[in-house]
Protein backbone atom coordinates (compact mmCIF):
# COMPACT_ATOMS: atom_id res chain seq x y z
CA UNK A 1 0.00 0.00 0.00
CA UNK A 2 2.99 2.39 1.05
CA UNK A 3 4.63 1.49 -2.66
CA UNK A 4 1.17 1.82 -4.45
CA UNK A 5 1.19 5.87 -2.40
CA UNK A 6 4.19 6.48 -3.53
CA UNK A 7 3.90 5.85 -6.56
CA UNK A 8 0.85 7.63 -7.40
CA UNK A 9 2.62 10.70 -5.25
CA UNK A 10 5.35 10.92 -8.08
CA UNK A 11 2.90 10.34 -11.02
CA UNK A 12 0.99 13.47 -9.43
CA UNK A 13 4.37 15.23 -9.26
CA UNK A 14 5.43 14.79 -12.78
CA UNK A 15 1.84 15.23 -14.41
CA UNK A 16 2.44 18.53 -12.12
CA UNK A 17 5.79 19.41 -13.59
CA UNK A 18 4.62 18.67 -17.13
CA UNK A 19 1.58 21.60 -16.95
CA UNK A 20 4.55 23.81 -15.18
CA UNK A 21 6.70 23.17 -18.42
CA UNK A 22 3.74 23.57 -21.11
CA UNK A 23 2.84 26.72 -19.61
CA UNK A 24 6.62 27.70 -19.11
CA UNK A 25 6.91 26.91 -22.73
CA UNK A 26 4.36 29.83 -23.65
CA UNK A 27 6.64 32.87 -24.15
CA UNK A 28 6.20 36.32 -26.53
CA UNK A 29 10.03 37.09 -27.10
CA UNK A 30 11.20 40.42 -28.53
CA UNK A 31 12.58 40.03 -31.74
CA UNK A 32 13.40 43.68 -32.59
CA UNK A 33 12.37 47.28 -31.85
CA UNK A 34 12.72 50.66 -33.45
CA UNK A 35 12.37 53.06 -29.50
CA UNK A 36 11.23 54.57 -28.85
CA UNK A 37 9.01 51.98 -27.02
CA UNK A 38 8.25 51.13 -23.53
CA UNK A 39 6.54 48.02 -21.42
CA UNK A 40 4.44 48.26 -18.59
CA UNK A 41 4.86 45.90 -15.94
CA UNK A 42 2.68 46.68 -13.23
CA UNK A 43 3.56 50.05 -11.69
CA UNK A 44 7.08 50.15 -13.92
CA UNK A 45 7.36 51.64 -17.16
CA UNK A 46 9.96 50.47 -19.02
CA UNK A 47 12.00 50.79 -21.96
CA UNK A 48 11.10 47.65 -24.44
CA UNK A 49 14.26 45.92 -25.13
CA UNK A 50 15.49 43.30 -27.67
CA UNK A 51 15.76 39.53 -26.09
CA UNK A 52 13.34 40.81 -23.65
CA UNK A 53 10.53 37.96 -22.37
CA UNK A 54 6.91 39.35 -22.15
CA UNK A 55 4.87 38.09 -19.07
CA UNK A 56 1.17 38.45 -19.28
CA UNK A 57 -0.76 41.24 -18.13
CA UNK A 58 2.70 43.10 -20.06
CA UNK A 59 1.35 46.28 -21.82
CA UNK A 60 3.60 47.19 -24.65
CA UNK A 61 3.18 51.08 -26.07
CA UNK A 62 5.12 52.71 -29.03
CA UNK A 63 5.81 56.44 -29.82
CA UNK A 64 6.06 58.31 -33.02
CA UNK A 65 8.02 56.37 -35.73
CA UNK A 66 8.52 53.18 -33.46
CA UNK A 67 8.02 49.57 -34.74
CA UNK A 68 8.40 46.69 -32.48
CA UNK A 69 8.62 42.61 -33.37
CA UNK A 70 7.32 39.95 -31.55
CA UNK A 71 8.02 36.18 -31.58
CA UNK A 72 5.68 34.18 -30.51
CA UNK A 73 7.11 30.65 -29.07
CA UNK A 74 4.54 28.66 -31.66
CA UNK A 75 6.00 30.37 -34.45
CA UNK A 76 3.77 33.78 -35.46
CA UNK A 77 4.95 36.93 -35.31
CA UNK A 78 3.08 39.76 -33.90
CA UNK A 79 4.17 43.80 -35.55
CA UNK A 80 3.40 46.67 -33.78
CA UNK A 81 3.18 50.34 -35.73
CA UNK A 82 3.87 53.83 -34.15
CA UNK A 83 1.84 55.03 -31.09
CA UNK A 84 0.04 51.73 -30.36
CA UNK A 85 -1.19 49.66 -27.12
CA UNK A 86 -0.57 46.26 -26.91
CA UNK A 87 -1.50 43.99 -24.27
CA UNK A 88 -0.20 40.70 -23.75
CA UNK A 89 -2.43 38.30 -21.93
CA UNK A 90 -3.74 34.28 -21.71
CA UNK A 91 -0.54 33.02 -22.12
CA UNK A 92 -0.26 29.26 -21.71
CA UNK A 93 -0.12 25.58 -23.51
CA UNK A 94 -3.58 23.75 -23.40
CA UNK A 95 -4.19 19.98 -23.45
CA UNK A 96 -2.54 18.56 -27.00
CA UNK A 97 0.08 21.41 -27.22
CA UNK A 98 -2.56 24.22 -28.64
CA UNK A 99 -0.76 27.33 -27.62
CA UNK A 100 -2.96 29.92 -26.36
CA UNK A 101 -2.80 34.18 -25.99
CA UNK A 102 -4.99 36.66 -26.22
CA UNK A 103 -3.69 40.29 -28.04
CA UNK A 104 -5.37 43.47 -26.84
CA UNK A 105 -4.25 46.21 -28.81
CA UNK A 106 -6.15 49.45 -27.39
CA UNK A 107 -4.82 51.54 -30.18
CA UNK A 108 -2.08 51.94 -33.27
CA UNK A 109 -1.62 49.71 -36.22
CA UNK A 110 -1.47 45.75 -35.51
CA UNK A 111 -0.40 42.73 -37.74
CA UNK A 112 -0.43 39.07 -36.71
CA UNK A 113 1.46 36.87 -38.88
CA UNK A 114 1.74 33.19 -38.39
CA UNK A 115 4.57 30.71 -40.63
CA UNK A 116 7.32 33.90 -39.64
CA UNK A 117 9.40 31.75 -37.64
CA UNK A 118 8.20 28.58 -38.20
CA UNK A 119 5.50 26.92 -40.59
CA UNK A 120 4.63 23.67 -38.99
CA UNK A 121 2.90 25.09 -35.96
CA UNK A 122 -0.90 24.85 -36.61
CA UNK A 123 -2.20 24.04 -32.54
CA UNK A 124 -3.09 27.31 -31.53
CA UNK A 125 -5.75 29.26 -30.15
CA UNK A 126 -5.18 33.61 -30.48
CA UNK A 127 -7.66 35.70 -30.24
CA UNK A 128 -7.19 39.63 -30.92
CA UNK A 129 -9.21 42.35 -30.03
CA UNK A 130 -8.73 45.67 -31.73
CA UNK A 131 -10.86 48.06 -29.72
CA UNK A 132 -14.16 47.70 -30.25
CA UNK A 133 -13.57 44.15 -33.07
CA UNK A 134 -12.17 40.53 -31.62
CA UNK A 135 -10.85 38.54 -33.75
CA UNK A 136 -10.18 34.63 -32.82
CA UNK A 137 -7.15 33.11 -35.20
CA UNK A 138 -6.11 29.81 -36.10
CA UNK A 139 -3.56 29.66 -39.03
CA UNK A 140 -4.00 33.35 -40.15
CA UNK A 141 -2.25 36.73 -41.75
CA UNK A 142 -4.25 39.65 -40.45
CA UNK A 143 -3.61 43.47 -40.15
CA UNK A 144 -5.84 45.62 -38.09
CA UNK A 145 -5.68 49.18 -36.46
CA UNK A 146 -7.77 51.62 -33.86
CA UNK A 147 -7.91 54.99 -34.20
CA UNK A 148 -10.24 57.97 -33.47
CA UNK A 149 -12.59 57.13 -36.16
CA UNK A 150 -12.54 53.37 -36.75
CA UNK A 151 -11.66 49.93 -35.91
CA UNK A 152 -10.35 47.45 -38.75
CA UNK A 153 -9.66 44.30 -39.47
CA UNK A 154 -8.31 42.75 -42.54
CA UNK A 155 -7.81 39.60 -43.84
CA UNK A 156 -4.58 38.97 -45.81
CA UNK A 157 -5.10 34.95 -45.92
CA UNK A 158 -6.42 32.49 -43.54
CA UNK A 159 -10.03 32.13 -41.71
CA UNK A 160 -10.86 34.49 -38.85
CA UNK A 161 -14.04 34.86 -37.44
CA UNK A 162 -14.59 38.52 -35.75
CA UNK A 163 -16.99 40.10 -33.53
CA UNK A 164 -18.37 43.07 -32.15
CA UNK A 165 -20.97 44.44 -29.60
CA UNK A 166 -23.08 45.79 -31.87
CA UNK A 167 -23.34 42.84 -34.38
CA UNK A 168 -23.67 39.35 -34.57
CA UNK A 169 -20.48 37.02 -35.24
CA UNK A 170 -19.02 36.92 -39.03
CA UNK A 171 -17.27 34.59 -40.60
CA UNK A 172 -14.33 35.50 -42.95
CA UNK A 173 -12.28 33.54 -45.30
CA UNK A 174 -11.66 35.64 -48.80
CA UNK A 175 -8.13 36.99 -48.89
CA UNK A 176 -8.32 40.75 -49.09
CA UNK A 177 -11.36 41.41 -47.24
CA UNK A 178 -11.52 43.82 -44.47
CA UNK A 179 -14.00 44.08 -41.61
CA UNK A 180 -14.29 47.86 -40.48
CA UNK A 181 -16.16 49.33 -37.17
CA UNK A 182 -16.78 53.21 -37.39
CA UNK A 183 -16.47 54.81 -33.69
CA UNK A 184 -19.86 54.30 -31.95
CA UNK A 185 -21.70 52.61 -35.34
CA UNK A 186 -22.59 49.10 -36.13
CA UNK A 187 -19.76 47.53 -38.34
CA UNK A 188 -20.07 48.13 -42.18
CA UNK A 189 -20.67 44.68 -44.22
CA UNK A 190 -17.66 43.02 -45.08
CA UNK A 191 -15.93 44.43 -48.10
CA UNK A 192 -12.71 43.56 -50.11
CA UNK A 193 -9.61 46.12 -50.31
CA UNK A 194 -7.47 46.98 -53.21
CA UNK A 195 -3.68 45.54 -52.90
CA UNK A 196 -2.38 48.98 -53.33
CA UNK A 197 -3.92 50.20 -50.10
CA UNK A 198 -2.93 47.28 -48.03
CA UNK A 199 0.65 48.32 -49.28
CA UNK A 200 0.27 51.32 -47.42
CA UNK A 201 -1.44 49.82 -44.73
CA UNK A 202 1.21 46.93 -44.42
CA UNK A 203 3.93 49.71 -44.51
CA UNK A 204 2.96 51.14 -41.38
CA UNK A 205 4.12 47.69 -39.24
CA UNK A 206 7.02 47.38 -41.28
CA UNK A 207 10.58 48.26 -39.74
CA UNK A 208 11.48 51.11 -41.16
CA UNK A 209 14.69 50.73 -43.10
CA UNK A 210 16.16 53.82 -42.51
CA UNK A 211 15.35 53.75 -38.73
CA UNK A 212 17.32 52.53 -36.04
CA UNK A 213 16.84 49.04 -35.14
CA UNK A 214 17.51 47.06 -31.94
CA UNK A 215 18.45 43.55 -31.86
CA UNK A 216 19.25 40.95 -29.08
CA UNK A 217 22.48 40.79 -31.05
CA UNK A 218 22.91 44.01 -32.17
CA UNK A 219 26.70 44.63 -32.19
CA UNK A 220 27.00 48.85 -32.88
CA UNK A 221 26.28 51.44 -29.94
CA UNK A 222 26.52 55.11 -29.35
CA UNK A 223 28.62 57.11 -26.71
CA UNK A 224 25.76 60.13 -25.66
CA UNK A 225 27.68 61.38 -22.51
CA UNK A 226 30.33 61.22 -20.12
CA UNK A 227 29.65 62.19 -16.56
CA UNK A 228 31.61 63.00 -13.62
CA UNK A 229 29.61 61.74 -10.55
CA UNK A 230 28.00 58.78 -10.24
CA UNK A 231 25.13 60.35 -9.32
CA UNK A 232 25.07 62.77 -12.88
CA UNK A 233 25.70 59.24 -14.71
CA UNK A 234 22.53 57.41 -12.88
CA UNK A 235 20.28 60.91 -13.68
CA UNK A 236 21.38 60.70 -17.29
CA UNK A 237 20.94 56.81 -17.97
CA UNK A 238 17.40 57.18 -15.95
CA UNK A 239 16.83 60.22 -18.45
CA UNK A 240 17.54 58.01 -21.60
CA UNK A 241 15.35 55.02 -20.62
CA UNK A 242 12.22 56.98 -19.40
CA UNK A 243 12.18 58.04 -23.17
CA UNK A 244 12.12 54.33 -24.21
CA UNK A 245 15.76 53.88 -25.40
CA UNK A 246 18.11 51.29 -23.80
CA UNK A 247 20.85 52.67 -21.54
CA UNK A 248 24.13 51.16 -19.81
CA UNK A 249 26.77 52.79 -18.19
CA UNK A 250 30.51 51.95 -18.41
CA UNK A 251 33.37 52.89 -15.87
CA UNK A 252 36.09 55.04 -17.00
CA UNK A 253 39.21 55.17 -15.40
CA UNK A 254 40.67 58.52 -14.50
CA UNK A 255 43.76 58.07 -12.49
CA UNK A 256 44.42 58.33 -9.06
CA UNK A 257 41.30 55.86 -8.00
CA UNK A 258 38.67 58.02 -9.82
CA UNK A 259 36.51 57.00 -12.29
CA UNK A 260 34.15 58.64 -15.13
CA UNK A 261 31.16 57.08 -16.31
CA UNK A 262 30.41 56.71 -20.37
CA UNK A 263 26.62 56.68 -20.93
CA UNK A 264 25.84 54.17 -24.36
CA UNK A 265 23.01 52.77 -26.31
CA UNK A 266 23.60 49.28 -27.00
CA UNK A 267 22.40 46.62 -29.20
CA UNK A 268 22.09 48.80 -32.78
CA UNK A 269 21.96 46.33 -35.62
CA UNK A 270 23.55 48.17 -37.91
CA UNK A 271 25.98 51.41 -38.75
CA UNK A 272 23.54 53.44 -40.32
CA UNK A 273 21.10 52.98 -37.72
CA UNK A 274 23.36 54.35 -35.32
CA UNK A 275 24.14 57.20 -37.35
CA UNK A 276 20.06 57.58 -37.49
CA UNK A 277 19.79 57.46 -33.96
CA UNK A 278 22.81 59.82 -33.17
CA UNK A 279 20.39 62.16 -34.98
CA UNK A 280 17.12 61.19 -33.21
CA UNK A 281 18.32 61.35 -29.76
CA UNK A 282 19.84 65.17 -30.40
CA UNK A 283 16.97 66.50 -31.43
CA UNK A 284 14.99 64.57 -28.90
CA UNK A 285 17.18 64.81 -25.65
CA UNK A 286 19.72 67.29 -26.90
CA UNK A 287 22.56 64.46 -26.71
CA UNK A 288 24.99 64.72 -28.43
CA UNK A 289 26.91 61.53 -29.97
CA UNK A 290 30.87 61.63 -29.47
CA UNK A 291 31.65 57.85 -30.44
CA UNK A 292 30.44 55.03 -32.35
CA UNK A 293 30.91 51.58 -31.37
CA UNK A 294 30.90 48.45 -33.54
CA UNK A 295 32.18 45.07 -34.33
CA UNK A 296 35.80 45.32 -33.43
CA UNK A 297 35.42 48.71 -31.66
CA UNK A 298 34.81 50.22 -34.92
Amino acid sequence: MKILRTLLGVSLLLLSAGKVLAAAAASVQVEAVQSPAWVERGEQRLPLLPGQALKNRDRIVTGPESRVLLRLSEGSAVKLGENASLRVDALGVREGGVFTAALDVARGAFRYTTGVFSRFQNKRAVNVRIATVTAGIRGTDLWGSSDAERDLVCLIEGRITVTHPEAEPVAMSEPLSFYVAPKGEAPKPVAGVDPAQLALWAAQTELRPEGATFRKDGRWALQVGVEESEAGALALYDRIRAAGYPARIRPLAAGDGAYRYALQVPKIASRAGAEALAVRLRLELGLESTRTFGPRGR
